[in-house]
């Protein structure tokens, strides 16, 4: 994985996470589900760029 696009797709996880607690801290249930779908955004993209790396690895 390329390390700006780690660093990117991380951040996006880590938003979701800060999002997600903020939420739940405050009753707030759409900042909460937001948090959520930052977190499972990242994660595809996360997958996706190892599959892509699988294929394109020269090891």
């Amino acid at each position: 994985m390329g390390m700006g696009d780690d660093i990117k797709h991380n951040a996006e996880d880590l938003k979701g996470k800060v999002k997600e607690g903020v939420g739940d801290a405050t009753g707030n249930d759409r900042l909460e589900a937001e948090g959520h779908a930052d977190q499972a955004k990242a994660d595809l993209k996360k997958a996706g760029q190892n599959v892509k790396d699988a294929f394109t690895d020269d090891r």
